[in-house]
């Protein structure tokens, strides 16, 4: 057998352009989550330290300004907490934001309106088998790519500070 019938085999995939498996994202324990809404980045500190960034997340369909009311589409901007996680989401996995605190309520009711809540940081729509819908589409949460929110869903504790900026 010649060395080119041998090597076919072994060098099919590659020809094909078979994808290799993606390596796991694996984070230390979190401490600290910073967003920022105009970079489109969510950055992860651990003892500190800035151990990752996440680009390229995505916003409420109205993403300039902080959120003030239910249903305005802008996502928070302070500081908060992740309080707690939803296994169960119609997002693939979630992770809630404190928002509103004391001054988001006031403010929305200084104007007879709701502040809203249920914000999370959470994957694509469990309807969607792959990918990512594009551009900014969430009610005000924080979207990330599955495979992303299952790294964030192992490191980030509850009581995670959480800051979110303009």
């Amino acid at each position: 057998m010649r060395w080119g019938a041998k090597l076919v085999p072994l060098l099919l995939p590659l020809m094909l352009g078979a994808a290799q498996p993606a390596a796991r994202l694996t984070l230390p324990l979190i401490d600290f989550v910073r967003i920022d809404k105009s970079d489109r980045t969510l950055a992860l500190y651990a003892e500190g330290q800035l151990v990752h960034v996440i680009d390229g997340i995505q916003l409420g369909g109205a993403p300039v300004g902080p959120k003030r009311f239910e249903g305005d589409q802008r996502t928070p901007e302070g500081l908060y907490e992740i309080d707690w996680a939803n296994p169960n989401s119609s997002y693939y996995l979630s992770l809630h934001i404190s928002y509103p605190n004391a001054a988001d309520v006031a403010y929305a009711e200084s104007f007879g309106r709701s502040a809203g809540g249920m914000i999370m940081i959470h994957g694509q729509p469990n309807a969607l088998p792959v990918g990512r819908i594009p551009g900014d589409w969430t009610d005000g949460c924080i979207a990330v790519s599955n495979e992303e929110i299952e790294a964030l869903w192992e490191s980030v504790p509850d009581g995670t500070p959480i800051e979110i900026v303009a």
